[in-house]
């Protein structure tokens, strides 16, 4: 026994010698903190972008004097939050961020006042000069119906009054750019910040994609497209929808297909139903105290009902709900292509499946080795408009 005890003692002496002798490890880079590497430390650096460090430059944040909120600072002056905030005028594109250097945004927090369906956010990784996201500033964070709807999940968080929050990792190796266009006749107004860290990029990063659809209404039998035409190596990671009900009636019997590499008539991953994908049950009903069954509203770290607007009985007469899905823990792999489809479907008479003619918009997320396929064109401002 004594023998035995001494050799494996060798053998694991041998093997950390081994080791010591091999490069040593990199030191952490800061990207992708999680509970449990938050105490690891690294040589990364943090920056910021707002309207008070447009560029993001150590030690020149608060430094304006000719902000929109100057007069309210007349007393204080320099360093008294005189650029808390930009206006964007009508037809014009605001440069938010033109960062250069290799790192990653790490979290994305904004207020916008105006019609969120009418500014087009837009983001560029490494001069690329087609953009890797193309969406309305609303939908982008899971509020597509210009209303605003509680979310606390992973990715995007939404909170009081109209707070819009991303944790979406967003690499560069480069550098990026981020605009917004206003499509609006009025001024836009956004408070906003950027937050990244500088510092090296793994290698098997990817880069991360958002691409906005609507489609209204959808044609008798059709499919609604949420994705089509990627092309190259990456993973889908999301999926936001702001569906507008047309029928009386359940409206969710629709299936998810990912058609994955290739795959044709039929996908290789097949959901059973629009709630289901989403996470949800039987309608996402519930009884309520006085008896009646609702749609319940419910906010969850990966998946949601995030709103549901019921009508007044008035004029706002549609039913119109938000929904969201993010495969954080489940990925969906692609090696050359990918497309998304989902069925519209409720029920007729005789128990048969009707195929519904809806108000249907979409963001599909997903992350992908560049370049990246050319998007379809945004759809024009009548085609955005909610009505």
């Amino acid at each position: 026994m004594k023998k035995t005890v001494i050799r494996t003692g060798l053998i694991l002496v041998a093997a950390m010698a081994f080791l010591a002798a091999q490069d040593p490890p990199k030191p952490f880079n800061g990207l992708g903190l999680n509970l449990g590497n938050l105490s690891r430390l690294s040589r990364a650096a943090t920056r910021s972008i707002s309207p008070e460090n447009f560029t993001g430059e150590k030690g020149k944040a608060g430094m304006s004097v000719d902000g929109p909120a100057l007069n309210a600072a007349r007393d204080l002056g320099q360093g008294w939050k005189v650029s808390p905030y930009v206006r964007i005028k009508p037809k014009e594109t605001f440069v938010m961020a033109d960062v250069k250097g290799e790192g990653a945004i790490q979290q994305i927090w904004c207020t916008p006042a105006g019609t969120w369906r009418y500014a087009i956010i837009r983001f560029y990784w490494d001069g690329e000069t087609e953009p890797s996201v193309e969406c309305p500033i609303g939908d982008f964070f899971a509020c597509g119906w210009g209303r605003y709807a509680q979310i606390s999940s992973l990715a995007v968080c939404v909170n009081p009054g109209s707070a819009f929050n991303s944790y979406w990792e967003m690499p560069f190796r480069k550098g990026f750019k981020i605009t917004l266009e206003n499509l609006a006749d009025d001024n836009f107004t956004i408070y906003y910040q950027i937050n990244y860290t500088l510092t090296e990029v793994p290698a098997d990063a990817a880069y991360f994609h958002a691409q906005f659809r609507r489609t209204n209404p959808l044609p008798y039998k059709d499919v609604y497209t949420i994705l089509d035409g990627v092309k190259g190596w990456g993973h889908y990671v999301g999926t936001y929808m702001a569906w507008g009900v047309n029928n009386n009636g359940w409206w969710g019997e629709g299936e998810i297909k990912f058609y994955l590499d290739g795959d044709d008539k039929f996908p290789t991953i097949c959901g059973t139903g629009t709630e289901d994908y989403f996470c949800g049950s039987y309608d996402f009903d519930t009884k309520r105290p006085d008896g009646t069954v609702q749609y319940t509203e419910h906010t969850t770290p990966y998946s949601g009902l995030a709103q549901v607007i019921r009508g007044d009985g008035h004029y706002d007469v549609q039913q119109r709900f938000g929904l969201y899905r993010w495969h954080i823990m489940d990925p969906i792999r692609f090696e050359k292509d990918l497309r998304v489809t989902i069925q519209a479907l409720g029920w007729r008479s005789g128990g048969r499946y009707l195929p519904l003619q809806d108000d249907i918009a979409s963001v599909a997320f997903w992350y992908q080795a560049e370049p990246h396929a050319k998007f379809p064109k945004l759809p024009d401002r009548d085609s955005l408009e909610i009505i």
